[in-house]
């Protein structure tokens, strides 16, 4: 299975841009569903984004629809969160998270349904 790595993360101004990446070692990363999560203090972790295997689907949080785009570079084992006007209700860990779908379309935004999941990256958002 593979192995998931973050980074990206950082500080950030309001209003401001932050790309994080996920880069998977193993074998077959375009056989995995993708998701991105964040978790704030004292907060329980959260859904924000996610990619089936191929890339066809994406659905997102309401929390991140229109700011933030989820996107994969099978051939270089990597995922990608993209974040656009960001807000200080946005400072969180950010964790990547992976499951073997096979040749589908699947996707998930639970965190039960993943078991792979990184290390996460800081990401923090000043007004």
């Amino acid at each position: 299975q593979v192995q998931l790595i973050e980074s990206g993360g950082g500080l950030v101004q309001a209003g401001g841009s932050l790309r994080l990446s996920c880069a998977a070692s193993g074998r077959r990363f375009g056989w995995y569903a993708m998701g991105w999560f964040r978790q704030a203090p004292g907060k329980a972790r959260e859904f924000v984004a996610a990619i089936s295997a191929g890339g066809d689907r994406t659905p997102y949080a309401d929390s991140a629809k229109g700011r933030f785009t989820i996107s994969r570079d099978n051939a270089k084992n990597t995922a990608y969160l993209q974040m656009t006007k960001m807000a200080p209700e946005d400072t969180a860990v950010y964790f990547c998270a992976a499951e073997p779908v096979g040749n589908t379309i699947a996707t998930f935004t639970s965190t039960e349904q993943y078991r792979i999941w990184g290390q996460g990256t800081q990401v923090t958002v000043s007004s």
